[in-house]
């Protein structure tokens, strides 16, 4: 296995469990709303249930992101190796090491610290379509293309 097929196995197996774990604190805010509707009655009732309501709303969309950046980290193949810094390249710059896909959590692997970025964040505009040699600025650093996976 490629180290770019390792980062994005690593990947989806990160968001996967970031999936898992919310939909576990969902069902059990479900849960306890359900069993808090059965034994309480006034302001502290609606109360508790309306916080819970909110707490449920946020990981709601919380889910929802991180089944989106599966869905986009699925749809790459990283078989493909091209010439050029497109959707699901690993990239190695003089400064850093990223992996084109989703804005996902840093990981560090084997020594090496992989950022995954977006090809809609502002370093990803400056890659995108680019080659091995590119020189670019992004606040007041600068960047240098070294390889392309």
């Amino acid at each position: 296995m490629t180290l770019k097929q390792t980062i994005h196995q690593k990947y989806l197996q990160i968001i996967q469990d970031k999936i898992d774990v919310f939909q576990d604190m969902i069902s059990g805010l479900t849960e306890d709303s359900l069993n808090d509707a059965k034994g309480s009655a006034g302001d502290k009732h609606e109360t508790a249930l309306s916080m819970m309501h909110i707490e449920q709303e946020k990981l709601t969309n919380k889910l929802k992101e991180a089944i989106e950046h599966k869905a986009i980290l699925e749809k790459i193949d990283t078989t493909l190796v091209n010439k050029k810094a497109v959707m699901g390249s690993l990239v190695k710059t003089n400064n850093l090491t990223v992996f084109i896909s989703a804005a996902l959590p840093k990981m560090s692997l084997d020594g090496q610290n992989i950022f995954g970025i977006s090809p809609q964040s502002p370093l990803g505009i400056q890659l995108i379509g680019n080659e091995v040699g590119y020189i670019f600025q992004l606040n007041n650093v600068q960047y240098q293309i070294l390889s392309i996976e």
